[in-house]
């Protein structure tokens, strides 16, 4: 959520950030002010009322011990409460259409993010040569059936269009890649999470999928109470709820996670070639990392998660590049985001595997997560998130570019000491 103060004092700013998403909110801040400026004009005059009913109300006790008539002042005091229950009906509407407002506004892009859409992304580097083959290299789909990796005619049978099964040494292979990632991690000092799967609304709210994009998770309605849930689309929406309501001390920052867990999304569907296989599916298995830290640590904590993801594909031998992406392809809540994307050979495109972002204070303000500084003022801290993995992108990559001319793909050699194996026949 985007602090009113901001919006209040320069709100030509918003407006001009807001347009960098290719968005045109101008209305929408025009109307945010408008019910601002309402309700602190309310918010004084029932303040006010307040005031005054107080002051009556001490003038009670005096008045009887003088023996003196209070029948007016009491019946202006009735006049009063009524003017107050309504006053306070009025400003309770007026404060839940102003945050309903300030809630349909995305998050304010960096000011060294480009405007525009995705065709603005940008790629700032590369990791080795794409792979060259003196061979016709298959596909990751036929590479996986002919080694009875995936079984995806089953998958569908038993899951619908957008799922699959890891069975033999794809299941192995994908115990491998978690496992290797964990440990990684894990040796850098974050603290592994395993959240729940199902959350409450509060979760989306906070992580800023709700109420704009109710519609693109999976819900589960408890049908003898009044009880209803969602099913994670990302750790990160867990993750970011760890410290909802609290204040952290100066000293607890940065605080640093990681979390595996399926990931359950609605978007799948496509048939287009380039979505075949595992490339999107409804569930899907990924390592994210999150951290909270303060302002002053928030660029350095980007810096470290992309670094760190990067350095995974890298350590798996993959050739990927990073972009980063124009204002108009960083979603709702970030305030900038960089993609690494693995090369799928056989589709000649690359397709983003992690995505580090940065939401700055803005998920903080909806979750309410400060924490007190050297001076003892509290302050929202910033959240950040990368993947670090999501799988179903990198086995796809892995047994492209690591293909031989027999059929057999050849195991990347950090993973070898997890499956056992140097090549999978």
């Amino acid at each position: 959520m985007l602090d009113i103060k901001l919006i209040r004092t320069n709100p030509d700013l918003v407006k001009a950030n807001i347009k960098k998403r290719e968005m045109d909110l101008d209305h929408v801040v025009d109307e945010i002010l408008k019910l601002d400026g309402e309700r602190r004009e309310l918010t004084g005059k029932v303040e006010a009322m307040k005031a005054e009913r107080n002051a009556d109300t001490k003038k009670i006790p005096q008045m009887k011990k003088a023996g003196e008539d209070t029948t007016e002042l009491m019946a202006r005091m009735k006049a009063l409460a009524d003017q107050i229950k309504e006053a306070d009906a009025e400003l309770g509407k007026l404060e839940e259409a102003q945050q309903n407002l300030m809630l349909s506004l995305p998050n304010m892009p960096d000011e060294n993010v480009v405007a525009g859409g995705k065709e603005q992304n940008e790629p700032i580097r590369y990791f080795k040569e794409q792979p060259k083959f003196d061979f016709e290299p298959k596909n990751h789909v036929e590479l996986c059936e002919g080694l009875g990796m995936i079984d995806y005619q089953r998958g569908a049978k038993i899951a619908g269009n957008g799922g699959w099964i890891y069975r033999g040494a794809g299941a192995r292979m994908e115990w491998a890649l978690l496992n290797f990632f964990i440990n990684e991690h894990l040796k850098d000092g974050y603290e592994l999470i395993l959240p729940p799967h199902m959350l409450n609304y509060e979760c989306g709210y906070v992580a800023g999928q709700f109420p704009k994009f109710t519609d693109e998770v999976y819900w589960i309605q408890n049908p003898t109470s009044a009880d209803k849930k969602f099913l994670l689309p990302t750790a990160e929406t867990a993750l970011v709820n760890l410290h909802r309501d609290e204040i952290l001390t100066n000293e607890e920052l940065p605080r640093k996670y990681i979390a595996y867990t399926p990931c359950y999304r609605r978007e799948a569907g496509s048939y287009r070639s380039e979505e075949r296989g595992m490339i999107r599916g409804h569930q899907f298995n990924k390592v994210e990392m999150v951290q909270y830290t303060r302002p002053d640590q928030s660029d350095a904590a980007f810096e470290e998660l992309v670094m760190k993801a990067e350095r995974l594909v890298q350590e798996l031998g993959l050739h990927y590049r990073l972009s980063k992406l124009a204002a108009g392809d960083c979603s709702f809540s970030m305030a900038r985001t960089y993609d690494i994307e693995v090369w799928i050979p056989s589709m000649g495109i690359y397709k983003e595997v992690s995505s580090a972002s940065n939401a700055r204070d803005y998920q903080a303000r909806r979750g309410n997560v400060k924490f007190r500084d050297e001076d003892k003022k509290l302050q929202f801290v910033h959240t950040l998130n990368a993947s670090g993995l999501a799988t179903s992108r990198v086995m796809p990559a892995i047994v492209e570019q690591y293909q031989n001319a027999d059929g057999s793909v050849t195991v990347p050699e950090v993973l070898r000491p997890y499956m056992g194996v140097d090549v999978i026949r």
